[in-house]
């Protein structure tokens, strides 16, 4: 029994010593500067919270973004300490506040003054560090739910471009921060040029299948414009999750905001059919015979497929036999 003690005792000392050691460093030798210019932020109305990079820099998305539903995001970079991510998301998520996260990971990293970081956590407050020894120019703006950082930019137009861009623009949290990235890329961006872009959104329970919380996980690794790369698929992605949102609205019946959504998705998309057809969905399900054919009869004009999946589409049975619909789904 004693002995047993003893083990345990030994077992507990050891993981204290282990807990108390500083993180692994990364040494400049090793590993490229991660050259980037982020934004990482938090939709209050939402409780989004995500990150967006770019950087002259191979597949950047695999590196510099980190962030948990209900936590935080953060954003790693300049010879980036990648256990920053994973250690900051577990420190907030036992309630410490951003700085003392901060203070807590720079302290024991033997290479600090090379590191960048930015920190948000779920109620929108933010810190961002950018060390003494990063190749200019480097530095950051922070402010209510966002903090925007850069190094080895053209100037600081980058980084006061990004904030602005942030507070001004309407939305979600996507397009804010694909918009932020946009303007900072056109204040100047990196000083080498551009290769990789990324854009990382957590929403609780909001993944494939909701098993995990990679509401938006996107990324263009390698691109001679990655900036508009990535826009191009976030259009996509979002005109898919507005769709989405919409059908939830659908069923707690707020008629109102999924029509709204579905009005921004065609938007995005105005020469495709699938959009149009959705939100005929929407109208037939609310019971509005003449707005979900109108708009019905908009779809299949885009693409004719559409009419026989809505034959057989149990949000249009209330139309099955309506003379009107089958002539549309006919065409």
């Amino acid at each position: 029994m004693r002995n047993f003690a003893l083990q345990c005792w030994s077992a507990v000392l050891g993981a204290i010593v282990l807990a108390l050691l500083p993180a692994p460093a990364l040494t400049s030798k090793a590993v490229p500067r991660v050259a980037t210019f982020s934004i990482v932020g938090h939709d209050p109305e939402t409780g989004d919270l995500g990150i967006a990079v770019q950087s002259k820099f191979f597949a950047v998305g695999s590196v510099v973004p980190w962030a948990r539903a209900g936590v935080g995001a953060i954003a790693t970079q300049s010879f980036a300490n990648t256990t920053y991510g994973p250690r900051g998301l577990e420190l907030l998520g036992r309630g410490l506040e951003p700085l003392a996260v901060l203070d807590s990971l720079v302290a024991g990293d033997a290479q600090r003054d090379q590191r960048q970081v930015g920190i948000v956590d779920a109620r929108g407050r933010s810190v961002a560090y950018t060390g003494k020894s990063c190749s200019p120019w480097a530095g950051h703006v922070s402010g209510d739910h966002f903090t925007a950082q850069g190094n080895i930019l053209v100037g600081k137009e980058t980084v006061e471009a990004m904030a602005a861009a942030f507070r001004s623009t309407p939305g979600s949290l996507g397009d804010k921060l694909m918009r932020a990235l946009e303007e900072g890329q056109k204040a100047g961006g990196d000083s080498r040029g551009q290769q990789s872009a990324a854009l990382l959104i957590v929403r609780a329970d909001a993944g494939y299948g909701g098993y995990n919380d990679r509401y938006c996980d996107l990324r263009v690794d390698d691109h001679k414009e990655p900036i508009r790369e990535l826009r191009r698929i976030y259009d996509i992605w979002n005109g898919v999750a507005l769709v989405q949102e919409g059908y939830t609205a659908c069923e707690s019946k707020n008629w109102e905001k999924a029509f709204g959504l579905g009005e921004k998705a065609i938007a995005l998309h105005p020469n495709e059919g699938e959009p149009y057809y959705h939100l005929a969905c929407y109208h037939s399900k609310a019971g509005h015979r003449d707005k979900a054919l109108e708009i019905l009869a908009q779809a299949v004009q885009r693409d004719p497929s559409l009419g026989a999946r809505a034959r057989t589409d149990t949000d249009f049975e209330p139309l099955w036999k309506d003379t009107q619909f089958l002539a549309t789904t006919e065409k």
